[in-house]
């Protein structure tokens, strides 16, 4: 699915987008509100704050995380901001973002996970903060070994192993219901993950997850949706790292997901069977690349609105990436009939 940079222009008339380009002699325009065919219903800014327990104010939420980074030829920028839905009804934010490095120097990685709590259940946003916690925990443990299997392309290997300490961490999320007496749908969240090495000489970059959300690519001028699909068929041919160089019509490598059995983890022992669809993709970035990942509260609107994806074109097409602010103020830009949070991290290739 690919997004034009002219779609929707009935609907996108007069967005404001930055005009940046290398000369510097445009005039920045101011972010607009909202894109669409008017304005949503509740209001811009938070109203209510989400009830505090005075015994137990580490688990208050802030509306709003922000959060940035510059490793190799990537430069990284995430938010996470509250809905407008749970802002005027004074809940807390469902949404979850952890960003790590682990490790120094040109052999470190960069963690990026984000995740969603269910819907209309208690403990919603607990749930994401430990299913980030979890997968960072587990990543963490086994940074050196991703981060050479990234540098020297065993897509078997990554694709086993980040499989695995996806559902070790999620298995952690099911215990954890039991504990509290709960069903395992209510207290569960979705879980995207982006890795990012930090060896300047290596342009892989690492999906890993499973549930709602995207996973978008700005390319030339146009959105392409990459979200990888998962496939109920086993045994066809991987087109992966070791392989020719077969290309997509998109021009890209064919690396894929395609639901393959995978080997036993390189990373540590086998869990309990999997209970969600796992979605893998690993790509080499090019130079003036963006690549999103968010969850599905940005995800929705941007497949649904041309006009939020020509906002973010012009915003991003052209020069540096943006600065923490304007990120926020990119992401935040509001569409009518969507108010859920939205949690988002790009990544700008020099």
């Amino acid at each position: 699915m690919t997004f034009g940079a002219g779609a929707g222009a009935g609907a996108g008339a007069g967005v404001a987008g930055e005009e940046s380009g290398a000369s510097g002699g445009a005039t920045p325009k101011a972010v607009p509100g909202h894109v669409g065919d008017g304005p949503p219903t509740y209001e811009a800014e938070p109203t209510a704050l989400p009830a505090a327990d005075p015994d137990d104010l580490g688990e208050l939420v802030a509306d709003t995380v922000l959060d940035g980074a510059r490793y190799g030829t990537a430069t990284l920028r995430a938010a996470s901001v509250r809905g407008d839905s749970a802002r005027y009804r004074g809940e807390p934010r469902r949404d979850s973002l952890l960003t790590a490095r682990f490790g120094v120097g040109e052999g470190a990685l960069v963690l990026v996970a984000l995740a969603t709590g269910a819907r209309a259940t208690p403990g919603a946003h607990r749930a994401a903060a430990e299913a980030c916690a979890w997968i960072g925990r587990a990543v963490g443990r086994s940074h050196q070994r991703l981060a050479e299997d990234i540098r020297a392309a065993r897509r078997g290997d990554l694709k086993s192993g980040l499989h695995r300490l996806t559902d070790r961490s999620l298995g952690k999320l099911r215990a954890r219901a039991t504990d509290l007496g709960l069903a395992p749908h209510e207290y569960a969240a979705s879980l995207r993950c982006l890795l990012l090495p930090a060896d300047p000489e290596c342009r892989t970059r690492v999906f890993f997850g499973v549930g709602a959300g995207g996973l978008f690519r700005l390319r030339d001028g146009a959105w392409q949706d990459i979200e990888p699909r998962v496939a109920d068929a086993t045994g066809d041919a991987v087109v992966g790292f070791g392989s020719p160089p077969a290309r997509t019509p998109e021009g890209d490598h064919l690396t894929m997901d395609l639901g393959i059995t995978t080997p036993p983890s390189p990373y540590e022992p086998a869990p309990e069977p999997p209970r969600d669809r796992f979605r893998f993709r690993a790509s080499v970035a090019r130079p003036g690349d963006t690549l999103l990942l968010c969850s599905g509260g940005l995800a929705e609107p941007l497949r649904g609105e041309p006009a939020l994806a020509e906002h973010l074109t012009d915003r991003w097409l052209k020069g540096p990436a943006p600065g923490l602010a304007a990120f926020l103020a990119d992401i935040q830009v509001r569409v009518k009939g969507y108010a859920d949070d939205r949690t988002a991290a790009a990544v700008w290739e020099a």
